[in-house]
């Protein structure tokens, strides 16, 4: 089980388009409400970075049920595979509901204590009535995307992708401009596509597990097992913690930056919305250390997990250095692509190139830190998170004290951010205390 770069590449490119896909849902709302107005583009950025900070609990979760998937598929126990997706997709299903009525009863109270202009919070607000809906079905679907991520079938993955995606960009023109006799709808349209376009995706997935996936192989069986509920819950707890300590300072980075002006705001989304293209890039490789690492161990393949990781550094940058290259010189191109307002193209252009360079840190820290994570031992991964929530929220409070600091500035919170979790997470493995984790 000495994972290869074309191995690993072809594990990878499904997974990768997969959350491209996914991303170019928010990417494309943030351009179809570029054209629309300086508030709503905005107004999208804090919506879909609050939305966010509570699907990635789900996300954190998933991220535990694809290590113990991945490490009983690679000790070879394949039997055990369907209770651990059906524990994870009992919870998640169930967590979904609670977060959806979570969100109705609070989120106007908190955007409301968050957002100082009257007509971002009210076109938010618009966006927040409807993307509550999607708790519902995503957080489903990341049971079943664990699931073909931990066993290593992620091609299906890319199609579902697709589906979605097309879904979006489909009900975003006809709901948001209201086109071919729909009602113009502005922001809840786009709410109201990504959300039906999250439900598609859903039922697209069930149909193909139910059809294709072999349930025998996996036993695929709906039973609940409290105790592995728990253990799993164990595991999963401190991937769900960190994963929304990672989210949460990026609502409030936007929550910092809307107190700038409507202006700085739609700027920043600009280039938040970009930047998307190459936290994909970075993210999928990392989620594909999870579930390679995990196998490895599960394999009792300890000595190849340093020179996997090695590996993964590299695609990572021979995929992504050359877009950053392009992203440069066509950076005034790009972002004409989201707005015609003079104003907020050259606002955005100076943070936009600090986001580009960011993308040489961030690669080493973010697969370092799955491949912590890989090895099972979630709690440390946490407690890097939490240290390096203190110092990057510090880091804007000290910033936002000053009433002129340029956005660009701003924006290497963000280089700041990954140079802790890259020396912490080197630091830990190095020490080789994580080879003998049981999980």
């Amino acid at each position: 089980m000495n994972y290869t770069y074309k191995q690993i590449w072809l594990i990878n490119f499904p997974i990768m388009v997969s959350l491209f896909m996914e991303q170019l849902i928010n990417f494309t709302d943030s351009i179809f409400l570029g054209h629309v107005s300086q508030i709503e583009l905005g107004a999208s950025a804090l919506a879909t970075m609050y939305y966010i900070a509570i699907y990635i609990l789900g996300f954190g979760f998933s991220l535990g049920v694809q290590v113990l998937i991945a490490r009983r598929n690679g000790e070879q126990r394949y039997e055990e595979v369907g209770k651990v997706f059906y524990q994870g997709l009992f919870f998640l299903s169930a967590f979904a509901v609670l977060m959806f009525i979570l969100s109705k009863l609070f989120s106007p109270m908190i955007l409301r204590m968050a957002i100082s202009s009257d007509s971002v919070y009210q076109a938010t607000m618009r966006y927040m009535e409807w993307r509550d809906y999607s708790y519902l079905f995503a957080f489903p679907l990341l049971a079943i995307r664990s699931f073909f991520i931990g066993t290593t079938n992620t091609k299906i993955l890319t199609a579902n992708s697709i589906v979605m995606v097309v879904c979006n960009i489909l009900l975003n023109y006809v709901l948001i401009f209201g086109n071919a006799g729909f009602p113009q709808l502005g922001i809840s349209g786009a709410a109201i596509g990504s959300s039906l376009a999250e439900l598609i995706g859903l039922l697209f997935l069930v149909y193909y597990m139910w059809k294709h996936v072999n349930k025998k192989r996996y036993g695929l069986r709906a039973t609940f097992d409290l105790n592995l509920s728990l253990h799993l819950l164990n595991i999963s707890i401190w991937t769900m913690i960190r994963s929304f300590f990672c989210i949460a300072p990026w609502f409030l980075f936007f929550v910092v930056i809307e107190h700038l002006g409507e202006c700085e705001l739609a700027a920043a989304n600009i280039v938040r919305s970009y930047s998307m293209l190459f936290f994909v890039i970075v993210n999928s490789f990392a989620t594909t250390a999870i579930s390679l690492v995990s196998n490895l161990i599960g394999a009792k393949q300890i000595a190849s997990v340093m020179p996997l990781c090695r590996r993964i550094i590299t695609l990572t940058y021979g995929i992504g250095l050359p877009l950053i290259l392009l992203s440069f010189i066509f950076s005034e191109n790009i972002l004409e692509l989201f707005t015609n307002n003079g104003a907020v193209i050259t606002t955005a252009l100076y943070p936009f190139y600090v986001m580009l360079s960011t993308f040489v840190i961030s690669v080493p820290a973010y697969t370092c830190c799955n491949t912590v994570i890989g090895t099972g031992n979630t709690k440390v991964v946490f407690a890097f998170q939490m240290i390096n929530m203190v110092i990057y929220l510090g880091y804007l409070y000290a910033l936002s004290r000053y009433l002129h600091t340029p956005l660009a500035v701003y924006w290497t919170s963000e280089q700041l951010y990954a140079l802790i979790l890259l020396g912490l997470s080197l630091v830990y493995l190095k020490r080789n205390k994580w080879q003998n984790i049981k999980v």
